[in-house]
């Protein structure tokens, strides 16, 4: 079973469990995974769908964060539990030590040095991590290897 249909089945099971908040949520993700088909005029496959869900979860993350300073704890709340629902459609995710260890391969593979070859590891380090780390982390990551 793809990922998008898990998604769907979800929406399904939360129509019928008659949960308003994850209802709500799966729908937005469902609409911008269908803008993306019909804009694109494609099908996504997981990868694609991993990767739009992750730029829901950074928009989610970056609205927690502005609404945390405006001091708007109801919409804090409501945008946590959209984070926690979109959370569950992406992979595990890597910690600091495992993202450091895999980049320190593929710096060493790609036979890249010093700060010059940062946009070519970058850019092979995308679609390695996509969903399964935070980029900034990875970048973090290259910096300090490359930095060796």
């Amino acid at each position: 079973m793809s990922l998008k249909d898990r998604i769907t089945d979800d929406m399904k099971s939360a129509m019928r469990a008659k949960d308003a908040p994850r209802l709500l949520t799966i729908r937005g993700l469902l609409a911008a995974l269908k803008q993306r088909e019909v804009d694109e005029r494609i099908e996504l496959d997981d990868p694609a769908v991993v990767a739009i869900v992750d730029k829901l979860v950074k928009q989610r993350k970056d609205s927690i964060e502005q609404f945390t300073a405006g001091g708007r704890q109801d919409l804090v709340d409501k945008e946590k539990a959209e984070l926690v629902v979109l959370e569950s459609y992406l992979p595990s995710r890597l910690d600091a030590a495992a993202v450091a260890a895999e980049v320190a391969t593929l710096v060493s593979g790609l036979g890249a040095s010093g700060p010059g070859d940062m946009g070519k590891v970058m850019a092979a380090a995308r679609p390695l991590f996509a969903g399964r780390a935070e980029m900034g982390l990875v970048s973090a990551a290259v910096k300090a290897a490359l930095a060796k």
